[in-house]
């Protein structure tokens, strides 16, 4: 299978490097010159607990000079979607499929405004990676990927991505509540990204204060109550307990959303809470918490913005 990854940050390069490992035509693409040119010079370095690896792997900042792919992984920030989706379109073939495996809502939406509904599959990683430099990431956890079909059905190209990902070793389910699985996801970046950025503690170190956690509770329980609202089924269970579950299975971790303030990029905010806030308004629910978690890291972004001006 022919594979383009765009947006080869730390889990792009992740699942890009891995897939090459595993035998795959694959190229990464992004528009950051000095990382693709040291993974064509020196190779894609991932080091882990485990150890360190170099894997050799192409890359490219030209989405035209590669061709037409089977596959095209979206791991750009959710509010890249529709750019990177048309300036992908160079690689698109009568058969080529999308899969976004991206934190946040509307990402399937703005694929499909792209490319087309047909195209796109929708899937969710918990593995957790960290960009140290230029060809340089560190896969700090690994966890289930989920994908699989809008309409529930398991097609044979949703078999054969799986097939692929489970031989380059990535842990992979087929679900037939694909939205369901995505919007759990959501509950977790909901319930421990904003809180990370705004504090700027590791995932595990929310847990050891009781009014955070009172936070956390309360942003997770307004998520609900907005999916529910709109029909998504979550499955049985505690949905807070389960977040804390993440947060103390990845305790170590510091949330996408922390480093991007760390960094001084723009966070995600806008696809996870403050999506959570825009469906509220329209159905007539009010997610307080939510509101006042997303206008703080906006607040952070405006400093940042103002600062570096």
């Amino acid at each position: 299978m022919k594979t383009a990854v765009v947006g080869a940050g730390a889990m792009g390069s992740l699942f890009g490097g891995l897939l090459a490992a595993s035998g795959e035509d694959v190229t990464l693409v992004d528009v950051w010159r000095e990382h693709v040119e040291t993974i064509n010079a020196e190779g894609l370095r991932i080091g882990s607990h485990e150890g360190n690896r170099t894997i050799g792997v192409k890359a490219t900042t030209d989405p035209s000079s590669v061709g037409p792919v089977d596959l095209i992984i979206l791991f750009v920030k959710s509010y890249d979607t529709l750019e990177a989706t048309r300036g992908a379109l160079p690689m698109v073939s009568e058969d080529t499929v999308f899969l976004s495996l991206q934190n946040g809502l509307g990402n399937v939406e703005k694929i499909s405004e792209a490319a087309g509904s047909d195209r796109v599959i929708p899937g969710t990683t918990a593995h957790g990676c960290t960009l140290i430099g230029p060809g340089e990431i560190f896969h700090a956890g690994s966890g289930p990927t989920i994908i699989g079909e809008r309409s529930g059905w398991v097609s044979e190209r949703v078999r054969g991505v799986r097939d692929a990902l489970e031989r380059a070793g990535f842990e992979t389910e087929i679900s037939r509540n694909i939205h369901g699985d995505l919007w759990s996801k959501v509950l977790v970046n909901v319930g421990i990204n904003p809180i990370t950025a705004l504090t700027r503690l590791r995932n595990g170190e929310l847990l050891e204060d009781p009014e955070i956690k009172g936070v956390m509770r309360k942003a997770v329980e307004e998520a609900v109550g907005v999916a529910e609202a709109l029909g998504i089924d979550l499955g049985y269970g505690d949905h807070v307990e389960r977040v804390y579950d993440v947060a103390r299975a990845t305790g170590m971790n510091r949330s996408s959303m922390l480093q991007d303030v760390e960094r001084g990029r723009r966070t995600e905010i806008d696809a996870l809470n403050g999506a959570v806030v825009r469906l509220a308004e329209g159905l007539g629910v009010d997610v307080p918490m939510n509101d006042a978690l997303t206008a703080a890291v906006r607040g952070l972004e405006i400093e940042r913005s103002r600062r570096d001006g």
